[in-house]
């Protein structure tokens, strides 16, 4: 069992707490610490005003992970939650009460191997699952050139619905198909992040990955406004609103059988959804 220390934080931006709202927190370790610095980075670079609560779970459990989830949940004021982690493909009926939280936006990875099949919570129906893209300067009218990124995930779940509101946007997935929309994520253009290097030091690095995307689409939902003022889940704005996205219409993540779940192309692809966030007004 990790030991556990405590070192609760509270200063009015930032609130620290353990998997119950506790501040007993784990111990100390360096990849999960990576990950938390990256999260709240990115949500802060997107919402600088936003204030942000970091929940930690005891273990990499979905159990305990989830528990996480539900406990941020209840917190007064949440209106996004970003979950940058993922496993196989798993069931909502043993997980989803965890993530299914109407009115607050769930956003989770959908993972950094290319197309290769769904990963939970990405793949559960109650939450919003975020690919990613490369995202590079031009002299475009838009100013940004953006392709799908080769890493982001992208797969049909075998044992989780399909959203409804996907239904016209030709997955081709029988059931819940990923991604549902994307931001950048290539480490090559991805975030400069102040990150530990150990328990006591820490330094800057550039950082990307699906675990960048979706806490920058978690701040997106909360800049928006709008999961907070319907008890339809948060993940059908972004099909009811795809007008207001970027289409990706290029890159590849992999060789797959049906050539939309790991081709970009316009429309609905695998790799990135909809698209990327033009604004905050389709989330």
């Amino acid at each position: 069992m990790s030991r556990q220390v405590d070192r609760s934080v509270n200063n009015g931006c930032l609130t620290i707490m353990n998997q119950n709202g506790g501040n007993k927190l784990p111990r100390f370790n360096s990849g999960w610490a990576d990950e938390t610095a990256l999260d709240v980075d990115a949500v802060s670079a997107a919402c600088p005003d936003c204030k942000i609560l970091v929940v930690q779970a005891t273990t990499a459990s979905l159990t305990n992970l989830g528990t996480a989830v539900a406990t941020a949940a209840k917190q007064p004021g949440v209106v996004a939650i970003s979950n940058s982690y993922g496993g196989g493909d798993s069931a909502d009926s043993t997980y989803g009460a965890y993530y299914n939280h109407p009115g607050i936006a769930v956003t989770a990875s959908t993972g950094d191997n290319g197309y290769s099949g769904s990963s939970y919570p990405a793949s559960s129906s109650y939450v919003t699952a975020v690919g990613g893209t490369s995202l590079v300067k031009n002299a475009s009218t838009r100013g940004w050139g953006e392709s799908a990124w080769s890493g982001s995930g992208s797969g049909c779940s075998s044992v989780n619905a399909a959203l409804p509101a996907a239904a016209n946007f030709g997955t081709g997935c029988g059931k819940r198909a990923s991604a549902d929309v994307a931001a950048v994520a290539d480490p090559q253009t991805g975030l400069a992040v102040f990150a530990p290097s150990s328990s006591t030091t820490s330094s800057w690095a550039q950082y990307g990955g699906t675990s960048l995307s979706s806490p920058l689409i978690a701040a997106m939902y909360a800049l928006s406004g709008n999961s907070g003022s319907s008890t339809a889940l948060a993940n059908s704005l972004p099909y009811t609103n795809s007008g207001t996205f970027n289409d990706v219409a290029s890159g590849s993540t992999g060789t797959c059988s049906t050539s939309q779940w790991c081709l970009s192309a316009t429309g609905w692809d695998g790799p990135t959804g909809v698209g990327t966030p033009n604004g905050v007004a389709g989330l």
